[in-house]
Formats: structure tokens, C-alpha cells, sequence
């Protein structure tokens, strides 16, 4: 009966290490591979939505607007400041905007607000900085008015020497 009961102990300690190596593999599931399914699937929706005027950036940090896309050979051509580069198509890391005319826009305004608005501050600091540079300049001539005496009789004792 004693032996019974060691074959009994022995047959539920393989069944416990199974156990845990399936919830080993459903956490490497849940944490690693479905996570990895999920972007691959973002990606992939996305790669079918470029289109041409779409602004992308490449998995070599490179910044382009599409000029052209070629299904067949699987190839994006690339408009980069006037340089047009070929790329595969896996070379595209994220599209960062869809339409490029809303985005210029805005901006150019935006920046004309802001340079207005900092006008009067740069105004206001050139004063502020215009008193301290005469301060400067006035502490500085009298102890050159001080020192040309100096070197004028210094001169005239070496004469008579």
C-alpha cells in the first residue's frame, strides 16, 4: 500500500510540471506573440492605405513624400526635397500626415503670429540690455582717463633719466 501511494505522488508531480509548463507557453502566448500579431496587422493596414502626396518616414529615419507607388515590382518611390529615391515598400517605418496641404498651411500662420508676438520682447530686451552696456563703458573710461596720465609722466621720468 505504501508502494502504491509513492507511484501516486510520483504521477501528480508530472502532472503539476505539465500544468505549469502550459501556462508558461499560454503567458508567452498572451505576452509576446499576440502583442507582436496585433502591430503586424497595423502595419500591413497601413501599407495598403499609402497613396501618393502621403508623407512617410523610412526605417532609415529618412523623410519623403510618395511620388509614386509600384505594386508590381512592391517599390515606393520617394520625393525628397526634390531628390526622388526608390525604396521597397517594407522600407516604410509610419506615415506621419495624409494630407500635406492642411499641415503647411496652419504652420506658415502660426509662425507669423509667434514672430509678432515676440517683436515687442526682443524690443524690450535690447532696451534693457542697452543701459548696462553705457554702465559698462562709463565705469571703463575712468580708469583709462586714469591710466594715460600715468603712462604720460611715466614717459617723462624715463626722459630725464
Amino acid at each position: 500500500m505504501l508502494g502504491n501511494l509513492a507511484i501516486a505522488a510520483a504521477a501528480g508531480g508530472q502532472y503539476s510540471t505539465l500544468i505549469i509548463l502550459v501556462i508558461f507557453l499560454a503567458l508567452m502566448y498572451f505576452l509576446m506573440l499576440r502583442p507582436q500579431q496585433k502591430q503586424q496587422k497595423k502595419h500591413r493596414e497601413m501599407m495598403s492605405e499609402l497613396k501618393k502626396g502621403d508623407h512617410v518616414i523610412t526605417i532609415g529615419r529618412l523623410h519623403g513624400v510618395i511620388d509614386e507607388i509600384n505594386e508590381a515590382d512592391k517599390t515606393v518611390t520617394l520625393d525628397c526635397d526634390g531628390i526622388y529615391l526608390v525604396f521597397d515598400l517594407r522600407a516604410i517605418a509610419q506615415v506621419t500626415a495624409q494630407a500635406p496641404q492642411a499641415v503647411t498651411a496652419p504652420a506658415a500662420s502660426d509662425a507669423a503670429e509667434t514672430e509678432e508676438a515676440a517683436k515687442p520682447a526682443d524690443d524690450a530686451a535690447d532696451d534693457s540690455a542697452a543701459p548696462a552696456d553705457d554702465a559698462a563703458d562709463d565705469s571703463a573710461a575712468p580708469a583709462a582717463a586714469e591710466e594715460a596720465p600715468k603712462s604720460d609722466d611715466d614717459a617723462a621720468d624715463d626722459t630725464t633719466k
